[in-house]
């Protein structure tokens, strides 16, 4: 089920989930810890040395005291929040938040071998897919042959659900969320064609600019090792259209990235529409078009900058010899077979 915010209708006494977290983390960055990875930490950078100079004695055996309880609190606190029953796929387990109410209403789950998503009955498309992309898994799935397996999601109730028919002749593709050349098994692969995992894409887009932004997910992934991706559509403004009545055409597409080992992220936003037009913008902006907190546990800096993201391009080829440069090489090759006839006349050979 879609995780809300909690109810802000609690008495000032009991600390919301976040200022729980805030508070263990308060507590845990005043003790003596190793440095470790943002994700170690549940997205709180700890301190590699002791507390700092000049603190009260007293006041930093108490704190040395307390880093056991609040720790304990950070992680029951982390885990009671986590409502997913697939949280491989999500940075720290954590599944996104919807933060816009009107998102909700037949909000559904799919956990997959490679991927989750959270489908919207009204919309009839995921409202995001989820993806633990690897270095081991990129290369896995690398050359593998693509089956077109579209088909129905038999998981989700028949009147929420994309048909075939509704993509038939209408002008737009079935564009992957969660992409088939990020899968590395054949179940994996059947799994991402199901129509839950598409959303009606502009041809242009999805066949050249989208095709590109995949590609360099996933050499980032190759180059960093590791990447959480949470993909999905846009719907902005108040006439947004759909096929057949039934399935809502996205506006704008995104594909969000946290390096999980650094904590940095940032986000591809493209138009639905012919064209190279893309911006890279951080989570916060994100957050902001979507109401959507895409990963609930990155730290408030790193949700406002922007990681830097490479520019979705063709891969450079080796340039073609040109035709004058293929005639000078036979001239040559002409001209030794000329001189070799030559040295074998003269030495009789």
């Amino acid at each position: 089920m879609p995780r809300m915010p909690q109810s802000t209708q609690k008495a000032k006494s009991v600390p919301t989930r976040w200022e729980s977290v805030q508070l263990a983390g308060l507590v845990l960055t005043k003790t003596v810890a190793p440095r470790r990875s943002w994700m170690e930490t549940g997205g709180i950078a700890l301190p590699s040395a002791a507390p700092a100079e000049g603190m009260d004695a007293g006041l930093g055996i108490y704190f040395q005291r307390c880093a056991p309880v609040a720790l304990a609190l950070l992680i029951l606190t982390a885990s009671a929040a986590t409502a997913t029953e697939c949280p491989e796929h999500f940075a720290g387990g954590e599944a996104p938040v919807l933060r816009n109410e009107k998102l909700a209403p037949k909000a559904r789950e799919l956990c997959n071998i490679g991927f989750a998503l959270l489908h919207s009955g009204l919309t009839r498309t995921a409202l995001y897919a989820a993806e633990h992309l690897t270095r081991h898994r990129v290369r896995d799935a690398k050359g593998d042959e693509r089956n077109d397996t579209f088909h129905e999601e038999s998981r989700l109730p028949a009147q929420d659900r994309a048909r075939l028919s509704d993509y038939a002749r209408s002008g737009y593709d079935r564009g992957h969320l969660a992409p088939n050349g990020d899968m590395p098994e054949p179940e994996s692969q059947h799994q991402s064609f199901s129509l839950a995992n598409m959303i009606p894409q502009n041809p242009d887009n999805n066949r050249n600019l989208w095709r590109l932004i995949e590609t360099a997910t996933r050499d980032l992934a190759l180059e960093r090792g590791e990447l959480y991706v949470v993909t999905g559509p846009i719907y902005q403004g108040s006439e947004v259209k759909a096929l057949k009545g039934r399935v809502l055409i996205p506006t704008h597409i995104y594909k969000a990235i946290l390096d999980p080992r650094t904590g940095e992220a940032a986000a591809y936003v493209t138009p639905n529409a012919p064209g190279r037009s893309h911006e890279e913008i951080s989570i916060a902006a994100l957050e902001r078009r979507t109401g959507i907190e895409v990963f609930p546990l990155l730290p408030a800096s790193s949700r406002q900058r922007a990681m830097d993201l490479p520019e979705p391009q063709e891969p450079k080829r080796p340039r073609s010899r040109t035709a004058a440069a293929q005639n000078e090489d036979q001239a040559l090759a002409d001209a030794l077979a000329e001189l070799l006839e030559w040295l074998l006349r003269k030495l009789g050979l």
